[in-house]
């Protein structure tokens, strides 16, 4: 196990350097302007009917679909940075797992574009379009809420080791950077098998959905190896308060349009309160622990001598 940590640590450590390097950058703004422009061509080939029938079967003839293709393209590039920072910060992950929630919100919206005739755009209260604008509205408005929420947040993040000793960090850190390796291919799947699913009958479905139900069973993966280095309460019940809110997220996911995003900002706000919970227990835990181990060091006292309604168990079992 110890050759297959170190090799992965070593593949984690090249690629998050690329990535967060100048060509990756350079590379990303390509991919997404190129997708963008491509499909804007290719909907307009269809449209003057120059695409084989096959193909053009398969193709919208609605503009406005070219802005849900650089909006997915942008989301899976915010994944990618996901899961990069997966090996740094499980809170900051757990935050960016709502950055891209918002951003899903966002592009919801603009999908209801697609529901007007092009130019010109034109809807009533009574009838045609009204529905969509109001789940423009809807969607928009609950992103700016989660962004506003993400922000209280990243504030109240309080970045404290979680292990006993700098060797066990690093230990924790291979693991999830393991674990980080692992997601990146299944990413990779995903990505493959949603390009082939309009061509290849039996593949496709919802990209983001299927990915947020991994990230669930990746969130308790990492409260279960944390536990190997950490067993204090305040911890194992901060991790899997941020796994409870990836669950909200799917759901919200899974949810009818209007609740979606009120479950999106529930899970925000579930978010803040465990960060902000955790701000709060964590050194009352930690004095407690301290006391306890300067009890059981005075002179005359008996290591098993205890307060009442303390266990003997250490410091562990707070």
């Amino acid at each position: 196990m110890g050759i297959l940590l170190r090799l992965s640590d070593r593949f984690f450590d090249a690629f998050a350097a690329w990535w967060e390097g100048p060509e990756a950058r350079r590379m990303v703004a390509y991919v997404l302007t190129g997708g963008f422009l491509s499909a804007l061509l290719v909907i307009e080939a269809n449209r003057q009917g120059w695409l084989p029938p096959d193909l053009a079967a398969t193709v919208s003839t609605n503009h406005f679909v070219a802005i849900d293709v650089a909006f997915t393209l942008f989301l899976v590039v915010e994944l990618v940075g996901l899961i990069v920072g997966l090996a740094t910060s499980v809170a900051d992950t757990a935050g960016k797992q709502f950055e891209v929630f918002s951003l899903i919100l966002l592009r919801q919206s603009f999908k209801e574009l697609v529901n007007f005739s092009e130019e010109p755009i034109q809807w009533t209260l009574e009838g045609v379009g009204r529905e969509a604008v109001q789940l423009v509205m809807v969607d928009a408005t609950g992103a700016l809420l989660i962004f506003v929420t993400i922000g209280l947040f990243y504030t109240l993040q309080r970045h404290q080791p979680i292990t006993e000793s700098v060797q066990e960090q690093r230990r924790f850190v291979r693991w999830k950077k393991m674990i980080a390796n692992g997601l990146l291919l299944v990413l990779v799947g995903l990505g493959v098998n949603t390009v082939l699913g309009p061509f290849v009958a039996g593949l496709g479905g919802p990209f983001f959905d299927t990915f947020y139900t991994v990230l669930i069973f990746t969130d308790v993966l990492i409260v279960l190896v944390s536990l190997r280095y950490s067993v204090t309460y305040h911890v194992v019940f901060r991790n899997s308060g941020f796994a409870a809110a990836t669950v909200m997220i799917r759901l919200a996911l899974a949810g009818p349009r209007y609740l979606d995003a009120a479950l999106g900002v529930g899970a925000a706000l579930f978010n803040v309160g465990v960060a902000a919970a955790y701000n709060y227990v964590a050194p009352a835990v930690q004095k407690s622990l301290r006391r306890n181990v300067e009890k059981k060091h005075l002179p005359g006292l008996e290591p098993q001598v205890e307060d009442e309604g303390e266990t003997a168990s250490g410091p562990s079992s707070s």
